[in-house]
């Protein structure tokens, strides 16, 4: 699915990415985690995570791709059908340009096209300017995020 947003000087899109073109994502989401992880690992978890409840778009400026993000989608019994958007990134030079705004309206759409009720996400503690967004967009903090290696 893509969807344009009209600037005098931007023409931006969402375009799904299938499972084949994972390599394409590698780079930003190298960037957005720090080289955490090989890019052997990740295709590996981009993969599984395909064959679930997710799906992942490019952020197209033009014919650029400036950002990545996926959505994982399930029924929460807090929640009801939910949409949950994860590793939003944007590329620094083209962040503060109404691109998240824009992403934000066209993941709204898309959830409730897909019978969503609710959107909830995660965000770095660290990540400060993403919750001043985030609450911007009207998401409330309900809870903390916690992780447990086994």
């Amino acid at each position: 699915m893509t969807i344009f947003a009209e600037k005098k000087w931007m023409k931006l899109a969402f375009n799904k990415i299938l499972k084949e073109e994972i390599p394409q994502i590698l780079p930003l989401i190298q960037q957005l985690m720090g080289n955490t992880f090989s890019n052997e690992i990740l295709t590996q978890r981009f993969g599984e995570m395909f064959n679930q409840n997710y799906e992942c778009f490019g952020i197209f400026l033009e014919e650029e791709m400036v950002g990545v993000f996926g959505m994982w989608f399930m029924t929460r019994h807090y929640a009801g059908r939910s949409c949950e958007p994860d590793h939003i990134f944007i590329k620094d030079e083209h962040r503060n340009k109404g691109i998240g705004k824009k992403l934000f309206e066209f993941i709204y759409a898309y959830a409730e096209k897909r019978g969503c009720e609710t959107s909830e996400l995660n965000s770095y503690v660290s990540n400060y300017r993403s919750h001043k967004f985030y609450l911007n967009e009207g998401y409330e903090i309900k809870g903390y995020h916690f992780l447990k290696k086994l």
